[in-house]
């Protein structure tokens, strides 16, 4: 009785391991070549399925090694990765092409992505009228976006995605400079006169030409006036009369309202 228990046993072992190796998911893929790959790849990110799409750019990057094909399967996975909200995983794809490919004709279009992935299209003007604060998470990223763009546009000036990295720079730009106005003006608003000195003053310095350095200089008109420092409150009066002479600031400032003029927005 006890020789026939223990033949069992091993019977039983090898009957699981063989129900093991037939659970092992069968590559679809093995007999496909590399142009089928990527036209089911393309297929599946085309129709929004982009944990499907992933992994077969991945198994294009292998099969097609060292070739253009490879290059793309690898730029298409970093697209994916995007549309998936997955914005770790594409700069650490796009990190990779960029440094393993230098030379790709497809340099300026990975730059480009990078700097898409970073973007972020709710930095304007209007998104402080429904959220209070521009979190450094966002600043890092669209700092970090106006980077890429402004590398392809410097190193790939008449690139077909130069132009449109340009004005997303302007848009960066203004975003946050009117960012920095916002919060000054927040100080002011609650009387902490030096706090909105300074992040007015970090607005001039940090940024050029764009239009919320105008209220900028009115904020620190307004502050020193009320810290009673009339030489430094007239000196930056001059200073804005010079750059803005047609200024609403000053005309607003001058006339007597129970409004302040920040509720004007």
């Amino acid at each position: 009785m006890a020789s026939v228990k223990l033949s069992v046993v091993p019977s039983l072992l090898l009957a699981a391991l063989l129900a093991g190796c037939s659970s092992t998911p069968e590559d679809k893929t093995a007999s496909w070549s590399p142009n089928r790959i990527y036209a089911e790849a393309k297929d599946e990110l085309s129709s929004g399925a982009y944990d499907k799409a992933i992994p077969l750019f991945e198994k294009l990057e292998g099969r097609a090694a060292g070739t253009p094909l490879a290059q793309q399967a690898q730029l298409e996975k970093a697209y994916a990765h995007y549309k998936a909200g997955e914005q770790a995983q594409a700069q650490a794809t796009l990190d990779r092409f960029i440094k393993l490919h230098p030379a790709s004709p497809a340099l300026d279009y990975a730059l480009y992505l990078k700097g898409i992935v970073n973007f972020n299209d709710n930095l304007g003007v209007f998104s402080f009228l429904s959220r209070q604060d521009l979190s450094e998470r966002d600043q890092k990223a669209a700092k970090e976006s106006f980077e890429s763009f402004k590398e392809l546009a410097a190193r790939f000036p008449d690139s077909r995605y130069a132009p449109d990295a340009r004005a997303r720079m302007t848009y960066i730009v203004n975003s946050l400079a009117q960012y920095e106005v916002h919060v000054a003006r927040y100080y002011y608003s609650r009387g902490a006169y030096v706090a909105a000195i300074n992040r007015a003053q970090a607005a001039l310095s940090d940024y050029q030409d764009v239009p919320a350095l105008e209220e900028a200089l009115f904020i620190m008109v307004r502050s020193y006036d009320a810290l009673g420092m009339p030489q430094l409150r007239d000196d930056t009066r001059r200073v804005m009369e010079k750059n803005f002479p047609q200024s609403a600031y000053l005309t607003r400032g001058s006339k007597s309202s129970q409004e302040p003029w920040w509720k004007i927005w």
